[in-house]
């Protein structure tokens, strides 16, 4: 495997990384380290964009950090960030997100055809770990597999995750780039809006990526939460594409079900079982409440 910082092919297109970021000081260490792994040629870049205003760079990091905190969105962060850039490839990073050091020639060697736009590498969830004290949102999370890439480039409405995936910048500013006031859901349809356009997506299964897992169920129901915030946004704006999971008073009778059915099988001594069942309750009601919740973010003054 590539070294860091080690240019594997000069004939690959160049590539600008970028990666928005919202978390703490420490976090942002914890970041720099991470991409400092990446193998960079000459001529691309690495970009953090602190959108939450820490206004401090971390110790011996390669990674260029701006400040672009006006718009408390990712994807307002991410447009300033490939702003910034001049490359042929855009290469969207999620900040809990761990890629591969050679994911940029993994992308772009052999180079993608002229009419793809999008690149979608693999996302895949942390494993859990082994012993008895791994939290139970992280069991879960590696279980179900809840942000692997296969669930969002299956069908119509397919999309790659902004977690990872590459953008050809021409495409990208032909369609404006991202809607900057939207809180979830802007990955999908910048892709919609490019397909629309007569581009096409392109999977790239061994640009991959793993997606460190939320520590706390806490965690996990507000990650949901504003998941189901941009798919109810996503419904209205490009029908059909992230509908519900049905009417009110069939979810009341499924929660009873489920909780019958749960509460069974911890009664049979099937508590992993049980756990799961629960775990899928509550995680598809924190989808569905945050579908009533506005999706566009404030503005700071």
């Amino acid at each position: 495997m590539p070294q860091a910082n080690h240019y594997p092919g000069a004939s690959r297109q160049r590539a600008n990384v970028v990666v928005p970021f919202a978390g703490g000081a420490g976090e942002l260490e914890r970041l720099a380290s991470v991409l400092d792994r990446l193998a960079l040629g000459p001529d691309d870049t690495l970009t953090i964009v602190d959108n939450a205003g820490v206004d401090r760079r971390p110790t011996g990091a390669s990674a260029r950090v701006v400040t672009a905190h006006e718009v408390r969105s990712s994807y307002y962060a991410r447009n300033r960030g490939a702003d910034l850039g001049t490359a042929e490839w855009i290469v969207f990073l999620d900040a809990d997100v761990v890629p591969v050091p050679d994911l940029l020639t993994r992308y772009l060697d052999p180079p993608p055809a002229d009419e793809v736009a999008v690149l979608a590498g693999s996302v895949l969830d942390e494993p859990a770990p082994v012993g008895d004290h791994v939290p139970l949102a992280v069991r879960y999370s590696a279980y179900r597999g809840t942000l692997d890439h296969r669930n969002t480039l299956r069908g119509e409405w397919a999309y790659a995750q902004t977690a990872n995936c590459a953008v050809r910048r021409a495409a990208f500013e032909r369609v404006g780039g991202f809607r900057e006031s939207l809180r979830s859901g802007g990955d999908a349809d910048l892709c919609y809006r490019l397909g629309r356009a007569g581009w096409s997506m392109e999977v790239r299964q061994d640009a991959r990526a793993v997606h460190l897992s939320r520590a706390t169920l806490r965690g996990l129901l507000a990650q949901r939460f504003r998941h189901g915030s941009g798919a109810a946004w996503l419904d209205r704006t490009w029908p059909g594409s992230a509908p519900g999971h049905g009417n009110w008073p069939g979810l009341v009778k499924w929660t009873f079900q489920s909780s019958a059915s749960s509460v069974g099988k911890l009664a049979r001594g099937q508590r992993d079982e049980a756990e799961v069942a629960l775990m899928d309750l509550l995680v598809l009601w924190a989808m569905e409440l945050g579908r009533l919740t506005p999706n566009r973010v404030r503005v700071r003054k």
